[in-house]
């Protein structure tokens, strides 16, 4: 790559997440280079609020912004909608859904991950996961329309069952998912039903290993378990699940297994790769983990590939030994950055440094006034739970939020949500509509 080429430098990324996003952002502040941004969604989705639209704190439009809409300005950058299917190394060409090819010059790979059922696939249609507006808005369906059906069923037994939430995966996504259950079921609804009392709901986190947020210290993981059971949840660790259909969870226990009934159970458990991802892969040969995730070296490129860059939850990035980049926001913002700029250094004829990952620490919320840090670099006040974490996961997140008026939007709904109580996007919407109810009572 050299400074004088006569024409620009053709950079492909593909995924408008986090990853994509702030590599874009990057490469668009240069002339010499062409962006083209291909995302199979036209817009760029802020998923650590995704649980809050599957529990109805926030809506889908609040949480997101059109890619063309943030790019708008960057006339270097072009936002294309479509699905990337394939790649031709020798040629430098991605080939979309459509039979479309695009020429690249340099490729970024931001496609994320997608859940992993580990070989249980049927299990997705009885235990969505959460990485889409459309899981969130099918999850907030399943989650009020087991109150409704809770109402009006006669037999106790199946009531119990609507009444029961399960939450398999204990890491952020599945605490933060099962502490607001919690939430909804002991605050929010607590006048909405005459024959329920929705604070009788069964709430249970369950996870593989010995404790919750297993990637936290210790002492932080027992405090979200503290938090997380004040809220009416029962946290069940060391309990693998080893079955899921329509109506329970089979989990084993000591000697055995155990039927849970339940009609309402989210998975927040394993990743892999998309498929794109794994095209990728194939057509590299480049190395990947048990997930699927392509093995980069210090640079964030494919082996052997210097023009093929792999960021975000797509890639193991190094980071310590033994130890890669997390699979959190800043594991794909900071390497976003990073590819961005490398790529206008090799423009430039500069030398390009090795990736570093920076640890920012981690937040998670748990409830009102509820959460848990870890952010080394803040000292005592980056080991602290209760309100003061919840207050900084509060600011973190509205810091990183794309988009001016979400961030106020944003704001305003949770400031009204803190002083009402309430959660004012409880739709449902999708289908079916209706629970299926076999024994329906006449209202109390």
């Amino acid at each position: 790559m050299t400074a004088q080429s006569a024409a620009p430098h053709r950079v492909v990324i593909v995924g408008g997440g986090f990853g994509g996003l702030y590599a874009t952002r990057e490469l668009s502040r240069s002339t010499a280079v062409e962006v083209t941004l291909v995302d199979r969604r036209n817009f760029h989705l802020f998923q650590p609020l995704l649980y809050q639209v599957a529990t109805g704190a926030l809506a889908p439009g609040e949480i997101a912004q059109p890619l063309r809409s943030i790019f708008r300005k960057r006339m270097n950058v072009t936002v294309l909608l479509g699905e990337a299917v394939s790649v031709d190394v020798k040629a430098r060409r991605i080939v979309l859904s459509d039979g479309g090819p695009i020429d690249f010059d340099t490729l970024i790979v931001a496609t994320g991950a997608q859940f992993s059922y580990f070989g249980h696939d049927d299990w997705a249609r009885f235990a969505p996961g959460l990485k889409s507006i459309d899981d969130a808005t099918d999850i907030r369906r399943r989650i009020l329309i087991a109150f409704e059906a809770a109402e009006r069923e006669a037999d106790p037994g199946r009531r119990a069952e609507w009444m029961t939430f399960v939450v398999v995966g204990g890491g952020p996504t599945g605490v933060e998912l099962a502490g607001a259950l919690g939430e909804i079921a002991n605050d929010t609804l607590k006048r909405d039903f005459r024959a329920i009392d929705p604070s009788d709901a069964r709430i249970l986190l369950v996870e593989a290993m010995d404790r919750v947020l297993p990637t936290y210290p210790e002492d932080r993981s027992a405090s979200a378990r503290r938090q997380l059971e004040h809220l009416g949840v029962t946290v069940r660790t060391k309990t693998p699940v080893v079955g899921i259909d329509d109506r329970s969870v089979e989990v084993k226990i000591d000697g055995g297994t155990e039927r849970i009934p339940a009609r309402t159970v989210l998975w927040a458990a394993g990743v892999r790769v998309t498929s794109f991802a794994h095209a990728v892969a194939e057509a590299t040969g480049a190395p990947t983990d048990k997930a699927g995730r392509i093995v980069v070296g210090p640079d964030l490129t494919v082996p052997g590939h210097p023009e093929i860059f792999v960021i975000g939850d797509a890639a193991v990035q190094p980071w310590k030994e033994g130890k890669p980049v997390p699979g959190v926001a800043q594991g794909a913002i900071q390497p976003g950055r990073y590819a961005g700029k490398t790529i206008l250094r090799r423009l430039r004829g500069e030398p390009t440094p090795p990736f570093r990952y920076r640890d920012l620490g981690d937040v998670a919320v748990i409830g009102r006034l509820a959460g848990v840090t870890n952010i080394p670099w803040l000292g005592p006040l980056g080991r602290t739970g209760g309100f003061l974490a919840w207050l900084l996961w509060l600011g973190i997140h509205i810091s990183y939020l794309i988009g001016f008026a979400n961030r106020v939007v944003v704001t305003v709904r949770w400031a009204w949500s803190f002083f009402t109580h309430g959660r004012s996007s409880r739709l449902i919407t999708g289908r079916p509509l209706l629970p299926p109810i076999e024994e329906p009572e006449p209202p109390a």
